[in-house]
């Protein structure tokens, strides 16, 4: 296995290198502390199983980063590895394609569980996400009162599919959803846009949108991607609680 470590504090690369390489003896780690190294790393190594990227990288912007990856490299899972405890950080990770957030002060185990999650084609999301968003669903609504024109809650759809498994029966039961809300969730969680579901489904753009509105009131949300983040955190929680129950 391959990882890159995109990290401008040589400490931090070497504890992440330390985890990484607690994986098993045919494990490499390259390194990498700005953007160009990250790109000259890319282009002499060709792929890696995962890259591990800080949002801050000194003079960097990491996004900019995560933006490049998902559109030179869509196949490569990218974990972004952070500092930032803003809920709108999160969200905009994931709306650029991460499939995991992880806080800087976590220990290495939920680094490997996160690695461990993203490599198999999940998104793994912080124990606190929930608090997350509230955060930035708080801020949004500030931003909004703010202006003169209200926010849009119908944004456009994520660049491609998030890797998010459908919700369990259970949890479509406890968000009060028909079946064709139902139906509309399970298309937004692959990252389609309006105009694709309504053709899938074979309904109108405006009933489409009405959908939509309504999936996102019943998870408390203002966002698609917000949605994906909540049904994540959702089924990670019923997951959870089934492990829980059949220790017990």
């Amino acid at each position: 296995m391959k990882f890159l470590l995109v990290e401008d504090h040589p400490l931090m690369r070497k504890a992440l290198r330390e985890v990484v390489e607690s994986l098993g003896d045919n494990v490499a780690a390259v390194e990498a502390g700005t953007p160009n190294e990250a790109q000259a790393a890319l282009a002499a190594h060709g792929s890696f199983d995962a890259v591990l990227l800080d949002l801050k990288l000194g003079e960097g912007d990491g996004f900019a980063v995560l933006k490049e990856l998902r559109a030179r490299w869509p196949q490569i899972p990218v974990m972004v590895v952070t500092g930032s405890t803003e809920g709108r950080d999160l969200i905009r990770s994931i709306d650029l394609g991460a499939m995991a957030f992880v806080n800087k002060r976590s220990g290495g185990g939920e680094i490997l569980a996160a690695l461990s999650t993203i490599m198999t084609g999940g998104i793994y999301l912080p124990p606190d996400t929930m608090a997350l968003l509230d955060s930035a669903r708080a801020a949004e609504a500030a931003q909004a009162s703010a202006m003169p024109v209200m926010a849009d809650v119908l944004p456009g759809a994520s660049n491609g599919s998030f890797g998010v498994q459908a919700p369990s029966p259970q949890i479509i039961a406890r968000l009060g959803l028909t079946p064709r809300q139902t139906d509309v969730l399970l298309l937004l969680l692959h990252g389609k846009p309006n105009k694709l579901i309504a053709r899938e489904l074979n309904l109108s753009v405006e009933t489409i949108k009405d959908h939509v509105a309504a999936v996102l009131r019943s998870l408390n949300v203002s966002s698609r991607t917000q949605a994906v983040l909540a049904v994540t955190q959702l089924s990670s929680h019923s997951h959870s609680s089934r492990m829980h129950r059949g220790l017990q």
